[in-house]
């Protein structure tokens, strides 16, 4: 049983609560949607599932009812005591803070190969979902629910006019693919922008050789310029005769470049340092 628009309307006037804007809070009111999620997420009985931002519990009833054993990880403490009351007598730990800080290795402490799956918050989902990769591994795998252009972001491959620092970032870490679309109209209160479903899995091994430091300050300096070829955008970094020692047109610009080619390029610049 999952909460319905009138059910999340009375949740918050009974607590005396709304959407904090500050905290990019858009609570999915649509029993269909978070079905969904729960189905294309693949979870079944007792696989560990961690939730980031559980608001009033309308995809972690989903998941329940799917079987999961939830980890649901709130920082908005006036949400905390109704997410408690909604999911009563179920499978799932409530833990009140910042996903952003919290001590994953506790939080999670017990079990492997968690399943992230979460209706993120707007304002943070991006650099929340490289946080997890880079510093997580017990989570191997997330299917997410962000901005569409978060989305294409995420999962945008060369040569895709979307892609940039993120999508090199995730790609380093795992295989990303938008699964699904979700409409504005299930969302109290109701966003300006479509959002999207994005699964990202992780890599059992990493397909670069190059460390991710060394990749990531010559994406960060590329993107970073993103107009101007890299033979300009990464000077100071690799000179014009390590990228063609790459194998790597010098006028090429940064969208045009796959995660392979970066790790060339990290790999050369190192041998040469």
């Amino acid at each position: 049983m999952t909460h319905s628009p009138t059910e999340i309307r009375a949740l918050l006037d009974r607590h005396g609560l709304q959407a904090r804007r500050a905290l990019g809070q858009n609570f999915v009111a649509d029993p269909n949607t978070v079905r969904r999620i729960a189905q294309l997420s693949g979870v079944g009985p007792g696989d560990p599932v961690v939730e980031i931002g559980p608001g009033l519990g309308s995809l972690t009833l989903a998941l329940l009812d799917a079987g999961a054993a939830v980890t649901a990880v709130e920082m908005d403490r006036g949400l905390v005591p109704v997410l408690a009351e909604v999911v009563a007598g179920r499978d799932v730990t409530i833990v009140e803070g910042d996903a952003r800080l919290v001590d994953w290795d506790t939080v999670l402490a017990g079990r492997t190969n968690w399943k992230l799956v979460a209706n993120l918050p707007y304002n943070v989902a991006a650099p929340l979902v490289l946080d997890l990769l880079r510093e997580v591994p017990a989570i191997s795998e997330m299917l997410v629910m962000v901005q569409l252009e978060v989305a294409q972001r995420l999962a945008a491959v060369a040569p895709d006019p979307a892609i940039g620092i993120p999508s090199v970032l995730v790609a380093y870490h795992g295989t990303a693919a938008i699964v699904g679309r979700v409409s504005p109209n299930v969302f109290i209160p109701r966003p300006r922008v479509d959002s999207a479903l994005v699964r990202i899995t992780r890599h059992a091994t990493s397909p670069c050789q190059a460390p991710l430091e060394h990749i990531e300050s010559l994406v960060r300096a590329g993107y970073g310029q993103r107009r101007k070829m890299i033979r300009k955008s990464l000077a100071g970094l690799v000179t014009v005769e390590q990228i063609e020692a790459a194998g790597v047109d010098p006028c090429a610009r940064p969208e045009t470049l796959s995660l392979e080619t970066w790790d060339r390029l990290a790999l050369v610049a190192g041998e040469n340092a």
